[in-house]
């Protein structure tokens, strides 16, 4: 078996592993408003959701996978070389998810794979070789590295403030309801965190087909860059086994640690963070499940009490999203130069 071949594989197998990581990370970013308001059980939540988020890559487009399969240039590389860097971006990226999951913080997939495999590009093969897309930014046009910092900056910022309205906007719908409405409400979710499962898998997974696209381009098996349906059901079964064994520690963060979940809380949040997520997909923006759920909650608490949102935690969050990218490219950095110390 040559060379290639058994990259291109390698490369295939730690793909649907960061896919599988992305699940359990990111199960807890849908279903932790669910459970904090009572509205299922975990086992419930967890089942609906892992149905809906199958579905999303599949019935979603590809318009996020071509812009993470496109925003790196390798074609013009040896072989070997560039599915070693492919390889090495994902092995930064799972262990930046690795390290945040143990950690119950919750960090961005996304952005964890674009650092990682961004940073590593730089050292293998020059910053030439990576999409950055600012100029074609100042020229009105968003594209590479750029569409992803954009996206980055602007999704929690739009979470946070239809969250904000939103909830202003049903507060003053519902002044007055019998408490009896939360029962309606609590029903309501499983509509809407069907809705969030679709829009997270429609986006997420759709990472994980770009670079497996990615990766059977630059090992020779397709001629153009074009998502095989093969592609995408694995994705979808991957990320839904993930999202099976989900990440409980981020529950705590995103559904107690933030603001006191009520029913109305996160059904708001649920609505919120499905449109952004969904709407990010349709213009190939990739972006984090995570940011938007969180800065969603932050909104909505804002919008009621703010003094009652604790700041505290969302500070930590953003933190956290600020190091992703060169946390996961540090990562990434460190196994390429292992590699090749060893090669």
């Amino acid at each position: 078996m040559d060379t290639i071949l058994v990259l291109a594989i390698a490369t295939i197998i730690v793909v649907l592993v960061f896919e599988y990581t992305n699940g359990f990370h990111d199960a807890a970013n849908i279903i932790a408003t669910v459970i904090a308001s009572r509205a299922m059980t975990p086992v419930q939540a967890v089942m609906l959701v892992a149905f809906f988020e199958f579905l999303g890559p599949l019935l979603g487009g590809t318009a996020v996978a071509n812009t993470i399969g496109t925003f790196v240039t390798l074609d013009d590389l040896d072989r070997v070389l560039s599915l070693t860097i492919v390889l090495c971006g994902l092995a930064g990226a799972i262990g930046w998810n690795l390290l945040t999951w143990w950690r119950g913080i919750p960090s961005s997939s996304s952005h964890a794979l674009v650092g990682g495999l961004a940073g590593v590009v730089v050292i293998a093969a020059g910053s030439d070789h990576v999409s950055w897309g600012f100029d074609e930014l100042f020229q009105g046009h968003l594209s590479g590295v750029a569409k992803v910092i954009v996206a980055l900056i602007l999704s929690p910022l739009v979470g946070f403030w239809v969250g904000f309205i939103l909830h202003k906007i049903m507060l003053m719908l519902l002044r007055g309801a019998h408490p009896s409405i939360n029962r309606d409400l609590r029903r309501l979710q499983y509509v809407t965190s069907a809705g969030l499962a679709f829009s997270h898998g429609a986006n997420d997974a759709q990472k994980s087909m770009g670079i497996l696209t990615l990766v059977l381009l630059l090992g020779g098996f397709i001629p153009t860059f074009e998502v095989p349906f093969w592609v995408m059901m694995a994705c979808s079964l991957t990320i839904t086994l993930g999202i099976l064994t989900g990440g409980w520690q981020i529950v705590r963060t995103l559904g107690f640690s933030i603001y006191k979940i009520r029913p109305l809380h996160a059904l708001d949040s649920q609505v919120t963070a499905g449109a952004v997520i969904f709407g990010s997909s349709m213009f190939g923006a990739p972006v984090s499940t995570t940011h938007v759920v969180a800065s969603s909650i932050m909104g909505i608490g804002a919008s009621e009490r703010p003094k009652a949102v604790r700041w505290g935690k969302a500070r930590e969050i953003v933190t956290t999203w600020l190091i992703t990218i060169p946390g996961a490219a540090l990562m990434a950095i460190t196994c390429y130069l292992v590699v090749r110390a060893f090669t």
